[in-house]
């Protein structure tokens, strides 16, 4: 079954203090550094933010304009693949760093399951609040944090998106509310999100290792 690519390069950043997408590091863009890692892939598609269409110009990709929010983008994105295609692999520009190996892992598995994430264990305790109050301490063990590439069967992210017209922070939500098992690959702490400026300063640090 062929395998595409979804690059999400339209947010606003509104964390970071505006558009990260073409922010740069260490000399290229995260949106440059981000596609590096997908170039195996015949069916590649770059999801911008309209004005931005025409400054993001990476061979071999097919650019399209986003929507006001993810899943709107995501959609975009589905509709641009090649009626060949029957996986896709969903990454975020902003995450510039993602070994290939995680890529290869999340390819590999979405032969054999619906749904596919990668995740890496979660080292901090952490704390259910409401409000300043702490109402649980889920046990640790249990926790992991996801990152992307995140791999779906087209036609299950399609109906997904079909049956609820809520938004999600990661597509593998929409598909849990289908009932649908995601399996999970090791991802890696390398494969850090850019969300506030600070980050890019780790990621030219990790660069350097």
């Amino acid at each position: 079954m062929q395998i595409g690519v979804i690059l999400v390069a339209a947010g606003e950043g509104s964390r970071f203090g505006g558009p990260k997408a073409l922010q740069e590091l260490a000399g290229k863009t995260l949106l440059e550094r981000a596609a590096a890692a997908f170039g195996a892939f015949a069916d590649r598609v770059l999801v911008l933010r309209a004005p931005d269409l025409d400054r993001a110009d990476l061979s071999g990709w097919t650019r399209v304009a986003g929507g006001a929010r993810r899943r709107d983008s995501v959609a975009a994105g589905l509709a641009a693949l090649r009626p060949e295609t029957g996986i896709v692999l969903i990454h975020d520009a902003a995450r510039p760093l993602v070994p290939p190996e995680v890529v290869a892992r999340v390819a590999e598995a979405a032969a054999r399951a619906p749904a596919v994430i990668p995740v890496v264990p979660v080292s901090d305790t952490i704390k259910h609040v409401e409000g300043n109050r702490v109402v649980e301490t889920p046990d640790r063990a249990t926790l992991v944090a996801v990152q992307t590439p995140q791999a779906f069967r087209v036609d299950l992210l399609r109906r997904a998106l079909e049956a609820s017209d809520s938004d999600a922070t990661d597509e593998a939500a929409l598909v849990e509310a289908l009932g649908v098992p995601v399996l999970t690959v090791a991802g890696d702490p390398r494969n850090l999100k850019i969300t506030a400026p600070g980050d890019l300063r780790v990621a030219a640090a990790l660069l350097k290792d």
